[in-house]
């Protein structure tokens, strides 16, 4: 097994207020912010926290692990001291030669000590693996001698008294890289072509005597995994081949235990040829994968596959590498660099995520993200997991080559736990829009929690304690709606405050800072004539220092502010308690929550101010949000001459331009469209530039950015994807606005 581990178990305000409203809200996982439902502190069927335990740290990388029934955690890997929580690397450290062996519960290590070495080149251990009756701990990997008695990249650990075993000497012509044990036999896999002197091919068995077993899965590359079926009659294989005993069978197989005859053969295709499987775990009714690919065309993820007939029951396709899948309670925890979820309705690509959840029936991700970095190594970040329990709680152990846990300081080593959960929400963003009269509409981003969806929010007015609402939405780190509360028990002129905290039924976060606004007692004119005229999404640009753009139209499509472009920016382009926001051309931009259609016919308007030399996007459509883009139309940007360029894609880039500049530092209205009629692009409510041919952009789901995103071969492409200045009310529409409707816009900036 290539990441042994020890036991698995396999499955375990009301508010009443005057004249108040609640209003429904879009979004991919939260439709509503409903009244009951609270959050309670974990979502189920998530049973362990996402709050790390304070655990030794290593100097190198923790390859494997095994976990006993009686609370010790043993790792392998390629390391050489240990240190306690917290310490720096090379500060209070003790020597641990390649192996250590832990408290489970309280993360410190036991007085087990042994070393493995070799007479030349880097002793490590790649695997490790328990007897049932947990008496013996067998390791793999690539060494010599362990406590200096000889061994050939195999040895028997008597765990009682931690010392090698002398009647186990099996000599394996080189590196085991995965373990599997019963009572009476050791599978071993990894990059030997030898055994006891005789052909074996990658994998091979051995007797817990050290007799060479006749048993058979040759394969033609390397061997990274083994799990025994847990009726013990079939034996799983994961690594780099393509055949079995002969046999196509890529990356994957299930052989009989007793003969190692190919029982289930996966064809080319059933994992792509550029991927790997690097680790397998079981459950009662399951088995699961973890992949690895290079190149084009990779698979990535994770599969569930079936013990009664070992075909698929799902499978993930995230981009980023998985190394360890475990399962504990129907949840097959995860740990990979996934970046890129986007092909099945997650995350799109950005910062890498190396710890995460699945339900064994599904491959739709839970809420329960803690997080490593990639660390030192090839980085790749987690490589190991191991489970058991002790003291009355569930742990799960993670080791790999990262170097901080949660953001914080910790190397090669951390673990979770099933309670208690201590990690607060984040305080909600919040932000309040009065553009009809008597009433105030209270906006805030939803908040997030590593290991809780479902939140409960409280609103508290005017300093009061006691909340004028509670309710509970759904949130992830990516997807975190636009929720909305609308407070009519107000007056015309009237100035009212407001705080939000999110609580996970066991944390609550702080308040967020009081947000006040004035009642209107008419509607704001170019405000009303937007929405009037069908805006599917709205920015005003009136928050404080936050990470929210919200959305004042009735969709909700709110949206992030990446790298804290400048906020509350005055004069603002149109008259009336507005603001602008200010983008520093180098890194800062918006973009929307949620993923949308192509929009086939749509207008984009936005008011910009610049001075720049260096042009960038202004508002356009692409597939990333915390990067730059693969795919990018369907939109305005400019020149470094100041000159405005719109442009859609469809079989190569289709644009129009302006005949003038517009970087003269004031403030400019841009609305570009495309309809049946073509494309067109207006200025300070004057058409500029069109071409009637152009009726059909790329097809693709994204999102709308403002401020910058890619720009690569586009016509005129600036020095710049992001744009240096001033930008305000940018609102999107589902379809081309007519010459009227623009200047119209245009005509109301003064109110």
């Amino acid at each position: 097994m290539n990441t042994p581990r020890g036991r698995r178990p396999a499955g375990r305000g009301r508010f009443r207020a005057a004249a108040a409203a609640l209003c429904l809200f879009a979004g991919t996982l939260a439709t509503t912010v409903s009244g009951a439902s609270p959050a309670s502190a974990l979502t189920p069927p998530v049973s362990l926290t996402a709050d790390d335990l304070t655990t030794w740290q290593t100097n190198g990388i923790v390859w494997s692990m095994a976990a006993s029934d009686d609370g010790v955690v043993y790792a392998g890997g390629t390391f050489s001291t240990l240190r306690p929580p917290g310490a720096a690397a090379g500060t209070s450290e003790q020597p641990a030669l390649n192996f250590a062996a832990f408290d489970a519960a309280t993360g410190s290590p036991t007085d087990c000590a042994l070393s493995f070495t070799m007479s030349s080149g880097t002793a490590t251990v790649r695997a490790l693996a328990l007897s049932p009756d947990g008496k013996t701990l067998y390791a793999g990997g690539q060494f010599g001698s362990v406590n200096g008695v000889g061994v050939s990249n195999i040895a028997a650990i008597d765990t009682a008294s931690c010392t090698p075993r002398q009647d186990f000497k099996v000599s394996v012509s080189a590196t085991v890289r995965a373990l599997a044990v019963t009572a009476d036999t050791v599978y071993l896999g990894g990059d030997f072509n030898t055994v006891a002197g005789q052909t074996r091919n990658k994998f091979a068995a051995v007797t817990t005597g050290a007799v060479l077993k006749p048993w058979t899965a040759n394969a033609d590359e390397v061997g990274r995994a083994l799990e025994l079926t847990p009726d013990g009659g079939r034996v799983l294989l994961g690594g780099d081949f393509f055949k079995v005993n002969g046999t196509a069978s890529h990356a994957l197989a299930v052989v009989d235990a007793t003969s190692g005859a190919l029982v289930k053969a996966y064809p080319a295709g059933f994992i792509p040829n550029t991927s790997t499987v690097q680790d397998l775990t079981t459950d009662a009714t399951g088995f699961y994968t973890a992949n690895e690919g290079t190149g084009a065309g990779v698979f990535d993820g994770r599969i569930a596959l079936n013990l009664s007939n070992f075909e698929q029951r799902w499978r993930d396709t995230c981009l980023g590498a998985t190394q360890a899948v475990l399962v504990h309670d129907g949840v097959l925890y995860s740990g990979s660099h996934a970046h890129d979820c986007s092909s099945m309705g997650e995350f799109a690509d950005q910062p890498r995520k190396h710890l995460l959840a699945q339900s064994v029936n599904d491959p739709k991700l839970l809420p329960w993200f803690p997080d490593t970095n990639d660390g030192i190594g090839e980085p790749v970040g987690p490589r190991v997991m191991a489970q058991t329990d002790s003291g009355g709680h569930h742990y799960l152990w993670v080791g790999g080559e990262f170097t901080t846990v949660n953001g914080v300081r910790q190397q090669g080593l951390t673990r979770f736990a099933d309670g208690p959960d201590t990690g607060a929400p984040w305080v909600p963003n919040v932000s309040l829009s009065t553009i009809a009269p008597g009433k105030i509409e209270v906006n805030w981003q939803a908040s997030f929690d590593t290991d809780d969806g479902r939140l409960t929010y409280r609103i508290y007015k005017d300093g009061a304690t006691t909340p004028v609402f509670t309710g509970a939405a759904t949130s992830v780190f990516w997807d975190r709606p636009q929720l909305r509360w609308t407070d009519t028990a107000v007056a015309p002129g009237e100035t009212h405050s407001y705080r939000i905290d999110a609580s996970d039924g066991t944390n609550t976060s702080a308040k967020s800072p009081a947000v006040s606004a004035t009642v209107a007692s008419a509607a704001e004119k170019y405000p009303a004539r937007v929405l009037a005229d069908g805006a599917s999404q709205y920015w005003r640009y009136d928050e404080g220092t936050s990470t929210f753009a919200a959305d004042s139209g009735g969709k909700q499509h709110g949206g992030f502010l990446r790298n804290s472009p400048a906020y509350r920016q005055k004069p603002a382009a149109v008259a009336g308690p507005s603001t602008a926001i200010g983008f520093d051309g180098t890194d800062q931009y918006a973009y929307t929550n949620d993923r949308q259609a192509r929009p086939a016919r749509f207008s984009v308007e936005t008011w910009f101010k610049t001075t720049t030399t260096r042009g960038g996007k202004i508002i356009g459509f692409g597939n990333a949000t915390m990067q730059n883009s693969s795919q990018f139309d369907k939109h305005v940007y400019m020149r470094n001459d100041g000159k405005l360029v719109f442009g859609v894609y469809n079989s190569g880039a289709k644009t129009i331009a302006t005949p003038a500049a517009y970087n003269n530092g004031a403030w400019h209205h841009v609305v570009a469209t495309q309809g049946t009629g073509g494309m067109a692009l207006y200025v300070d409510g004057q058409l500029r530039a069109s071409n009637s041919s152009f009726t059909v952009n790329q097809d693709y789901t994204g999102y709308w950015r403002v401020g910058g995103d890619a720009l690569t071969n586009w016509p005129g492409q600036p020095t710049s994807n992001f744009f240096a200045g001033q930008i305000d009310e940018t609102a999107v529409y589902p379809s081309a606005l007519s010459s009227a409707q623009v200047a119209a816009h245009y005509a109301l900036r003064t109110g």
